[in-house]
């Protein structure tokens, strides 16, 4: 006699549960505690040849969101929307993974993220760089100071990380109907897709005041892709 035991898929899974909590806690410290001791920017994934970097940072990142608006106003959509995505398709991979997998693969996909993020900002950041080196080599420690802080920027967000889980969703069950803008059906493989079609652009033709890390997105997608076509290379069923 065969031993069938059939588990409900939870709505609320324990590591999104416990992620969702983890980066809403983070949030609210930072609403509390930025002015006085500049949490976001300690939690913030700086260029590497910023005085700011701290390996600790390529954690860190992925736990915090912008929470005030520039000029005032507290800022939430960041984080609601980080969340309500990583909620909608994240929940169903750790109901197929499991708890363990699905940790390691957020995390992975987080770190991925910030990898591809500092590589860009090495470049980007090089002609800043020498200006700060040449500055500390004059002797002149304020002025090398004041570079940094001025020209030198952090990434926050979970974007990086939710994107690879997007991106593992879409490979998984391509044939899912999502409904764009509340409205609209389209097939998962092609609405993610189609926002990673977005970063990218965004990142080659970077339009004025844009302040989205759209490589950290492009990084985490990729690693997510990675890794769910090295567990799944056996089952090509779903690619289609």
């Amino acid at each position: 006699m065969s031993d069938f035991r059939y588990t409900r898929p939870s709505s609320f899974p324990p590591v999104i549960k416990n992620l969702i909590i983890i980066n809403a806690l983070v949030w609210v410290a930072q609403l509390f505690f930025d002015q006085q001791y500049d949490l976001s920017g300690k939690l913030g994934l700086w260029p590497i040849e910023s005085d700011h970097f701290k390996p600790y940072q390529i954690a860190t990142h992925m736990f915090a969101h912008a929470s005030y608006i520039p000029g005032g106003g507290i800022m939430f959509w960041h984080i609601l929307f980080n969340m309500l995505m990583l909620w909608m398709f994240g929940r169903i991979l750790e109901n197929v993974w499991g708890g363990k997998r699905f940790l390691f693969f957020y995390l992975a996909c987080g770190v991925g993220s910030a990898i591809a993020h500092m590589t860009v900002q090495y470049f980007e950041f090089r002609p800043v760089a020498e200006a700060i080196e040449q500055a500390k080599q004059l002797g002149n420690l304020d002025l090398a100071r004041a570079i940094d802080d001025r020209y030198a920027g952090y990434a926050i967000g979970a974007s990086g990380a939710v994107m690879g889980v997007m991106v593992a969703f879409a490979f998984l069950f391509p044939n899912t109907e999502l409904l764009l803008f509340f409205a609209i059906p389209v097939k998962a493989k092609w609405a993610i897709l189609g926002y990673v079609a977005l970063d990218l652009f965004g990142g080659i033709n970077p339009s004025q005041g844009d302040n989205v890390a759209h490589f950290a997105h492009l990084g985490g997608a990729i690693t997510g892709f990675i890794i769910v076509f090295i567990w799944n290379k056996s089952n090509r069923r779903t690619l289609y």
